[in-house]
C-alpha cells in the first residue's frame, strides 16, 4: 500500500490561506444579494397572508348573504302566518280565542322587527367587508407586483452568481480534503467567531490583519519561517506572512477570473 504523502506546514498553510480566499469570495457574493432573499421570503409570507384574509373576508361576506336569505325568508313565513291568523279572527267564536290569536300575530310581528333589524345589520356588515376587500385587494395587487420586482432581481443576481458560488463552493470541499480536520474544524470556528468571517490573516503593518495589538518580532520571524502553525493571541486567527500571502492571492485571482 502506498505511503500517504506526508503534508507540510508550509503547504497546510497555504491550503488554510487559499481556503480563506474561496470562503471569502463566496462571502461577497452572498452580500451582493445583500437582503434580497429575506425580503423575497418576508414579501412572500406578507402576499400569503393578505390573500388569505381576502378569502376569509369573501366567506363570512357569503355567510352573511346566506343569513338575510334565511331571515327574508322567515319574515315571509312570519307574514304568512299573520295573514293565516288574521283570518282565522274573523272566524272565531269568542273573545278568549281572538286574543290568543292577536298575541300569536303581535308575536310574529316582534320577530319580523328583529330579522329586520338583523337583516340591516348584516347589510352594514357586507357592505364594510367589502370596503375591506376592494381596500386587501389593492394592497395584495401592490405587495404581488413588488414581489414580483424583487424576485426577478434575485433572479438576475443569483443567475450571475450561482454558477460561481457553485464552483467556489467545490473548491472550498477540495481544499479542505488537503487539510486535516481538527485544523478545519478550528478554522471554521474562527470564522464564526469573528465579524468579517477572517480566519486567515496576513501581518500588516506588525500586527495581524484587523487588529491593533502589534505581534513581536521574534513571533513575526517564526511566522514567516512556516514552521509551525501561528495563531494570534488576541484574536486566535491564524497567521500566514504577506509573502506567502501574495503568491497564493495571484494563483486564486487567476482561478476566480476563470470561473
Amino acid at each position: 500500500m502506498a505511503k500517504k504523502k506526508e503534508v507540510s506546514i508550509e503547504e497546510k498553510l497555504r491550503a488554510l490561506y487559499n481556503l480563506q480566499l474561496v470562503d471569502s469570495r463566496i462571502d461577497e457574493i452572498r452580500n451582493m444579494r445583500g437582503e434580497l432573499p429575506l425580503e423575497v421570503e418576508d414579501l412572500d409570507a406578507e402576499v400569503e397572508g393578505l390573500s388569505k384574509r381576502v378569502d376569509k373576508l369573501n366567506t363570512e361576506v357569503e355567510e352573511a348573504e346566506t343569513a338575510i336569505k334565511e331571515k327574508k325568508i322567515f319574515i315571509d313565513e312570519a307574514n304568512a302566518r299573520i295573514k293565516k291568523y288574521k283570518d282565522q279572527q274573523d272566524n272565531v267564536r269568542n273573545n278568549r280565542e281572538f286574543d290568543s290569536l292577536s298575541k300569536e300575530i303581535e308575536y310574529q310581528e316582534l320577530e319580523i322587527e328583529l330579522a329586520e333589524k338583523h337583516t340591516r345589520e348584516f347589510g352594514a356588515k357586507i357592505e364594510h367587508k367589502n370596503q375591506v376587500i376592494e381596500e386587501t385587494k389593492a394592497k395584495l395587487e401592490e405587495r404581488q407586483n413588488h414581489l414580483e420586482h424583487k424576485k426577478s432581481e434575485l433572479d438576475g443576481i443569483l443567475k450571475d452568481t450561482q454558477k460561481e458560488e457553485d464552483a467556489l463552493s467545490k473548491k472550498a470541499e477540495t481544499l479542505k480534503k488537503d487539510i486535516e480536520e481538527r485544523l478545519v474544524k478550528a478554522y471554521e470556528r474562527i470564522r464564526k467567531n469573528v465579524k468579517n468571517g477572517l480566519a486567515v490573516v496576513t501581518i500588516q503593518r506588525g500586527a495581524a490583519g484587523g487588529s491593533f495589538f502589534t505581534i513581536p518580532p521574534q513571533v513575526q520571524m517564526e511566522i514567516a519561517s512556516r514552521r509551525k502553525i501561528m495563531t494570534d493571541e488576541h484574536s486566535g486567527r491564524i497567521l500566514v506572512d504577506q509573502e506567502l500571502a501574495k503568491e497564493e492571492e495571484d494563483k486564486m485571482h487567476k482561478l476566480f477570473a476563470n470561473i
